[in-house]
Order: structure tokens, then sequence, then C-alpha cells
């Protein structure tokens, strides 16, 4: 309680964002589109409330799936449980959900309201988005017992793997003050994108990849 009451609202107070992005796929695609995005957003717009706004997005879209595919077996052996549009929309509100985590931050430097506290409600938000969002995703790849799919054993080291990836990133960020993100997030996107053109090649990756690290 001492080091949460007296020493935490100091740091926060002090703190400045500072990140390092050297993926390539964010360099020279995805930071030129959020560039070009976050000019045709209105001034009046709070950061937060696009922070927010992509996070319902990430909700709604778990909520759908796990109403249509809680057990995570829809994409199995017994397809078509989940509607077309279901998929289509959780697509786009996937893509909407991460431009607007990622034109947040652009959006407070350029109406001058950021702060740290902005800062950790977008980090905040995203460390539930994290889980949020892998639990979605492991509708594409289904679980079906481990027969056309993937073990819940496997789901399990899945999410821990990027639930750490997450945690230490914002570790080191604690210690030296700047973020070093990731290269995974984008590559996901890229993966997804192959995935639904070449899913049935795709599934025998991951299931042999995934039977190796399981033993």
């Amino acid at each position: 309680d001492i080091y949460h009451e007296h020493f935490q609202p100091k740091r926060l107070k002090f703190d400045k964002y500072s990140a390092v992005d050297t993926n390539p796929l964010s360099v020279y695609v995805m930071q030129p589109l959020w560039n070009r995005i976050v000019k045709i957003v209105p001034l009046w717009i709070a950061p937060n409330l696009l922070t927010f706004s992509g996070f319902l997005m990430i909700l709604i879209n778990y909520f759908l799936l796990s109403f249509y595919d809680w057990d995570y077996t829809a994409s199995g052996a017994s397809p078509g449980i989940v509607p077309t549009w279901v998929w289509l929309f959780g697509a786009c509100t996937t893509f909407c959900a991460y431009a607007l985590d990622s034109i947040d931050g652009k959006h407070a430097r350029r109406t001058q309201s950021s702060s740290p506290l902005g800062e950790l409600f977008d980090h905040g938000l995203d460390s539930w988005a994290t889980s949020i969002f892998i639990l979605s995703y492991f509708s594409i790849c289904s679980r079906d017992n481990g027969k056309t799919g993937i073990s819940v054993h496997t789901m399990y080291i899945s999410l821990s793997i990027v639930l750490l990836n997450f945690m230490f990133s914002h570790w080191e960020k604690y210690n030296t003050g700047v973020l070093f993100l990731p290269w995974g997030y984008d590559l996901s996107q890229v993966v997804s994108i192959y995935d639904s053109f070449f899913k049935k090649y795709f599934k025998k990756i991951l299931i042999n990849v995934t039977e190796k690290l399981t033993f």
C-alpha cells in the first residue's frame, strides 16, 4: 500500500511515453496508413474515446463468438454453426480495433492532450484485450477435441505465451523507460490472412509445431 500510494503516483506524473517499433510491416505499411487515418478524426473527439471504442469492438466480437461457438468446435468437423456475417463482422472489428489502438496516441499528440494517465488507460485496456483477442482467435483454429483443430492444452500454452510476452514487454518498459514493441502482433495479422486462404495447410503446420512444443 505504501509503495502504491506514495511512489506510483509520482512516477506516473513524470512518466513520458517512449516506444521503439522496428517491425517492417508496421514501419512501411501500417504507420503510413495510420498517419492518414488519424488526419480524418475530428479534433473534438477525445483520444480515450478511440481507445475505449477499439476495446469495445474486441469485446463485442468475443461475446458474439462465445454465443455461437462457446466450445470452440464450429470450425472443426461440424462447420456452419457460426453465421458468415459473424466472421465478417469479426474481421472488420478486429482491423478497426487494431487501427483505433494505433492512432489514439497519435491523435492525443495531435490534440495536445497526451498524458501518462491516457497511456495507463490505453495499456490497461490492452492488457484485457490481449487475452480476449486470443480467446476469439481460437474459434478459427477450432478445438474439436484435438482431431482437426488444436487441443485445449495447446490453447492454454498459446494464451500463456501471449500474456507473458505482453507482461515482459511492459516490465522492460518499466525498467528501461522504453517500450520495445514486439513483432508478434503484426505478424499474427499476416498469419490470419494467410489462414483465410490456406486454412487446411496452415492447420497442418500449426498442429505439427504445437505437438513438438507440447512433447
